[in-house]
């Protein structure tokens, strides 16, 4: 084996392309919720220092930001509705480029899981009128989910609309790109679930059916901004604010048919959540998508160097997202690449207000804050 062909051999820190996204590296920033937006939704100075600190990761997912007031999940959520909003996007997009990163915006309708108190007192809807057995945090403390009301034709049509518009606001505010959101029990989720999803019209009843809306969806939005700026986000058996998946059958059916629709698209990356990103499954499911695979381990345990290093050098992945470590370690190519000590996440600051958790962390010695 020659040199140059050795050297050609894809790995953690060398440089791909999501499309029309030049990386510079296969780190990614996974989506973090942070809620630091107080009640307008604009990012604001410490969002813009947040992201901009990361840009050396070679994409940053935002958190998940909503496309219509009554689609918001959390107080404190940032939006991409209003201009104000589009404006503090973009100082987010400017500073993140001013450092050499590249940086795409999630889009989420929060669906059911949502409250009144959270989205200004206007309905929750989902694909079916259940409620999540479970509280969610409210401006007036932990209350319980309320039981949704089922979309109509028409505000289905409505909801993929505002997924249109918040892609378009997100370019037009200077994003590399948009990232739809269907995963972790939110709208376009609890399409997909079959514990969610009861409906007998054209969007339920079957795995063909509960999969055409989040199609209708995410072929919408690459129309509108161009497939090669378009990923998604999928949880197969992620099992997640009650949007279960337990058939291995019903979701192979489910997914396998969302991704024979969408793979003609050819989008840049698919970002899939599940705990074995080189099993069957997943490798079927990256199959039949036809194009690249962002891995995502999920919440329940954080991404080491060593995990990460293997997903590539395996090829089970073309780039791996990173969530805790990524928060608390703003230099994290670096620190990978050199081997270095890690700083430790701090989970009690994640969902505070302040920088402290958030911007504090340090960088290397030498290293730029």
């Amino acid at each position: 084996m020659t040199s140059a062909s050795t050297s050609a051999k894809p790995s953690l820190f060398t440089p791909d392309s999501l499309g029309d996204i030049k990386l510079a590296n296969r780190v990614v920033m996974a989506p973090l919720t942070r809620m630091r937006s107080g009640s307008s939704g604009i990012p604001g100075d410490l969002m813009v220092e947040h992201y901009r600190q990361r840009a050396s990761l070679g994409l940053i997912v935002t958190e998940g930001v909503y496309p219509s007031r009554e689609s918001q999940a959390f107080v404190g959520q940032p939006g991409i509705v209003t201009d104000e909003q589009v404006a503090g996007w973009r100082r987010v997009a400017e500073a993140v480029h001013a450092q050499g990163g590249r940086i795409v915006m999630q889009v989420v309708h929060a669906g059911r899981v949502s409250h009144p108190d959270v989205n200004g007192g206007r309905h929750i809807l989902a694909p079916s009128a259940i409620a999540i057995n479970s509280e969610g945090h409210t401006e007036k403390g932990k209350q319980p989910y309320p039981v949704p009301q089922a979309l109509t034709a028409p505000e289905a049509r409505a909801a993929l609309e505002d997924f249109v518009t918040a892609s378009r606001r997100a370019i037009e505010a200077g994003l590399d790109g948009v990232e739809v959101h269907a995963a972790n029990g939110y709208l376009l989720h609890e399409f997909l679930s079959p514990a969610s999803n009861h409906r007998t019209d054209e969007y339920g009843s079957t795995p063909t059916n509960r999969a055409s809306f989040v199609v209708e969806v995410v072929t919408a939005v690459a129309k509108a901004v161009g497939a090669g700026r378009v990923g998604l986000r999928i949880p197969p058996e992620r099992n997640t604010k009650d949007a279960l998946e337990t058939d291995r059958d019903d979701v192979l059916a489910t997914y396998g048919h969302l991704l024979d629709q969408l793979r003609p698209l050819g989008l840049p990356y698919l970002s899939l959540l599940h705990k074995e990103l080189g099993g069957d499954l997943a490798q079927q499911l990256r199959r039949r998508f036809g194009g690249k695979l962002m891995a995502t381990s999920g919440s329940a345990s954080i991404t080491t160097r060593e995990e990460a290093v293997e997903l590539i050098e395996a090829a089970h992945a073309d780039v791996v997202a990173v969530g805790r470590t990524a928060i608390a370690n703003p230099d994290l190519v670096e620190r990978w690449q050199g081997e270095h000590l890690e700083n430790v996440p701090r989970p009690a600051l994640f969902y505070t207000s302040d920088p402290e958790g958030y911007t504090d962390h340090p960088f290397l010695q030498g290293g730029q804050n």
